[in-house]
């Protein structure tokens, strides 16, 4: 049986694929940490949405949330491993493109919430942003594989459209902000 813990942690390191060892609060781990709380976020997200529209997207996203994850990981672009590739921002965009054709027509600024499925996806949506935001940060004093920006930039799109989406189908009308 294989503990849980390993106590390499203890000192406030971690290591990175291929053996490296840096600091928990290193730009790396927090971009990849990141994108680590969001998958998190959609499984609780997941539990609250029956929805045949939305549900076969979830587990793909949550699966392509774990590739950048270890492709953030592997700090050397030349190794062998799990990557994020254009394929995969190119399905976003075609889910994007589906869900989009199947909603009013977008005339304004929505305000986050709704349902709670809603609000869950609204949330995810700026847990995204800010995953993108940690990796471009990350980006400008590393090398990383630049289709993982692409990725997260698109998949926050595709999260308002889940939002949206939820909302539709649960017959709640979109609040829009007032100036």
């Amino acid at each position: 049986m294989v503990k849980i813990y390993t106590k390499t942690g203890d000192q406030g390191e971690t290591g990175l694929w291929g053996g490296k060892r840096v600091s928990k609060a290193s730009l790396r781990i927090e971009a990849y940490g990141t994108a680590d709380e969001l998958n998190s976020l959609l499984g609780v997200a997941r539990t609250k949405i029956n929805s045949s529209t939305l549900n076969p997207l979830f587990e793909k996203i949550q699966n392509q949330l774990h590739v950048i994850c270890a492709d953030l990981a592997n700090p050397d672009l030349t190794k062998e491993g799990p990557r994020i590739r254009a394929m995969h921002t190119e399905e976003l965009e075609r889910a994007c493109d589906d869900l989009d054709k199947r909603l009013p027509e977008l005339k304004k600024f929505v305000l986050p919430g709704g349902s709670e499925a809603g609000a869950l996806l609204h949330f995810a949506r700026t847990v995204a942003r800010r995953a993108e935001r940690r990796v471009i940060e990350l980006s400008n004093s590393e090398t990383i594989n630049l289709e993982v920006i692409r990725f997260l930039n698109r998949l926050s799109d595709l999260l308002f459209l889940m939002a949206r989406t939820a909302n539709h189908e649960a017959g709640i009308e979109e609040d829009h902000p007032h100036y």
